[in-house]
């Protein structure tokens, strides 16, 4: 029976950040994963979805060029071009992965895994290996709801199968993977519509940034069909129509994508047997170190159920193995309420700390709002009326500590990581107040706002 220090059940970013960070330091370390290395973030998430955001990006710019006296034809996009020339990228990071941990010394059994035990783990052939410590890093999957006619939708991994565009399309969903999926779309020329039982779109953004991307969606001319429940799917592939509660339908659509969320991967994993707490919804609870109630098992990443965003697997990954490897470089475990995140819409949207909703409710009438809307010198020359920029500082106390930034437009996704470092710092208003601008730019709309408000519940403004 082969022995390790580190049993990795899962190839994607978090159980590549423990394996690569243990092997240096002498740990014997086994990857178990049966589908190419990377995880959803290099497969069918991240990196695959950022290529063709910016196909869709190009195509923007291009039509707005014009705007600025430059001349361009659009013919289209050759989707079928971008198609093959991501998945060879694709393949490229897959063999990075395979030839770098074959450097460190880790071993990748290309096979599913299950734990036979709190020390040992047995593979889909059905051999048995054991570990002082096993990582469960499974990651996620889309989910799909069962309903009637679901198998006539598509999912973001199918997304990335696809060689051309769908003529029309409605994206089931309302939150970050369904909205940028639809920005993309309809900047390509794909007729798109969003259909989400919330009222609002990007719910768990600030309002100001759902507000104004609904505003931008307007513009570009994508439906919302908010507030409407899915109950199931009709019609025929090619002409699916989209059932709702209450009898009505929309469609038909040549293709439908379903973007209600990810389940996390703990199925058929021997956690019952072993004795792991799996919690609601299949997320297995951990404390600050990534362990799980069973001794010598940790999880982290996406089955744990708060922060499934690759950059916070990674860092846990890496932390939990300074932890027990290098703990004279004083590690921290990863702090899951300061996550900076930023969703690929059209325009892009980034936030970090509390939203203003969320700030009222923690800490009352101390807080104070600075917010700003005003049009991008990037679109100085456009015809008609163009859907703003927006940012806002969320302010607490008397020396107005910066616990929250939001904003959306043009290249805030550049923007945040500065200003997240900031506030994970403790940064006041005053000291951005005193800050030096960098005109003219977006960003310095953030060091130069003056007039402030209270909070409210509500997190909008009222009217003048």
């Amino acid at each position: 029976m082969e022995h390790y220090d580190i049993i990795v059940i899962g190839g994607g970013s978090g159980g590549l950040a423990v394996a690569e960070r243990a092997a240096p330091h002498g740990a014997r370390v086994a990857v178990f994963d049966p589908k190419p290395l990377g995880g959803t973030c290099v497969n069918e998430g991240c990196v695959p979805k950022k290529l063709t955001w910016y196909a869709a990006e190009h195509l923007s710019h291009a039509r707005e060029a014009g705007e600025f006296g430059v001349d361009v034809e659009i013919k289209g996009i050759r989707y079928a071009d971008l198609a093959n020339k991501r998945q060879a990228m694709l393949k490229d990071l897959n063999n990075f992965w395979s030839g770098h941990l074959e450097k460190l010394g880790v071993t990748h059994i290309p096979e599913r895994a299950r734990l036979a035990d709190k020390n040992k783990v047995v593979s889909e052939s059905g051999t048995e290996y054991t570990a002082e410590r096993i990582v469960l890093a499974m990651g996620g999957a889309p989910l799909v709801p069962p309903l009637e006619g679901a198998e006539l939708g598509a999912t973001s991994d199918d997304f990335f199968e696809w060689t051309e565009l769908p003529e029309s399309i409605a994206v089931i969903g309302g939150g970050y993977i369904g909205l940028e999926m639809a920005g993309m779309l309809r900047s390509m020329g794909v007729k798109t519509d969003v259909v989400a039982m919330e009222d609002r779109v990007l719910e768990i953004a600030d309002p100001m940034i759902s507000q104004t991307l609904d505003q931008h969606m307007e513009h570009q001319g994508i439906g919302r069909h908010l507030g409407m429940k899915a109950a199931g799917l009709g019609g025929k592939p090619g002409a699916v129509t989209v059932k709702l509660e209450g009898g009505k339908e929309l469609g038909p659509y040549e293709k439908v994508l379903w973007a209600v969320g990810r389940k996390p991967a703990t199925q058929d994993m021997g956690l019952e047997e072993v004795g792991v707490e799996i919690a609601r919804g299949g997320t297995i609870p951990v404390d600050e170190w990534q362990a799980t109630n069973v001794e010598g098992i940790y999880a982290l990443g996406d089955i744990i159920g708060k922060g499934p965003l690759t950059p916070v697997a990674i860092a846990a990954g890496r932390r939990l193995a300074a932890h027990w490897y290098a703990p004279e470089t004083n590690p921290v475990p990863v702090d899951y309420d300061q996550i900076p995140t930023v969703t690929f819409t059209h325009p892009t949207a980034g936030m970090v700390g509390l939203t203003e909703p969320q700030a009222v409710e923690k800490h009352g009438d101390t807080v104070r709002i600075y917010e700003t809307q005003f049009g991008g010198l990037n679109r100085a020359f456009a015809e008609g009326e163009v859907p703003p920029v927006a940012m806002k500082l969320v302010c607490v106390g008397n020396d107005e500590k910066v616990v929250g930034i939001h904003m959306i437009g043009a290249n805030v996704d550049e923007m945040l990581q500065g200003f997240a470092v900031a506030v994970r710092m403790g940064a006041t208003k005053r000291d951005l107040d005193l800050t030096i601008p960098l005109h003219p730019t977006s960003a310095e709309e953030l060091v130069t706002l003056k007039e402030g408000r209270p909070g409210r519940q509500e997190g909008i403004a009222k009217a003048a």
